[in-house]
């Protein structure tokens, strides 16, 4: 069972910048095995937010218009680690943002895919 481990959010002022982590607990070898990662962010009051989006075994990207010009999303394998970072914060920007896994062996449609497997989220507050 694939675990997933946020880290990296925190209180930031606007304009400021952040680099969110989620490690995976499990290898991938991504000559044969491809999974897709993204970032999600919920607000108090509001529905969940598909953020960024990566392919493991390709690495396609995808991020959200919200964030395009101020986000970049990235994988490192060896360290079984995807990166999130915000750049040029913003007050709206504040929520609860969680990293997701889809199933194995998938390669593409990571912005629209279900997503099967969790982290436990990390808090983003973004202040004036």
């Amino acid at each position: 069972q694939l675990r997933l481990q946020e880290a990296g959010g925190g209180s930031v002022q606007t304009g400021g910048s952040l680099r969110l982590s989620c490690v995976y607990s499990q290898y991938i070898d991504t000559s044969k095995n491809s999974r897709c990662m993204a970032w999600f962010r919920q607000a108090p009051g509001k529905e969940r937010e598909r953020v960024a989006t990566i392919s493991l075994g390709t690495g396609g990207t995808y991020r959200a218009d919200a964030v395009k010009s101020r986000a970049s999303i990235s994988h490192d394998l060896a360290q079984r680690t995807v990166h999130l970072v915000l750049e040029n914060l913003k007050p709206e920007d504040s929520a609860m943002y969680s990293c997701a896994a889809s199933e194995e062996y998938t390669w593409y449609d990571c912005s629209t895919r279900q997503y099967s497997v969790w982290g436990q989220g990390t808090q983003v507050t973004v202040s004036w």
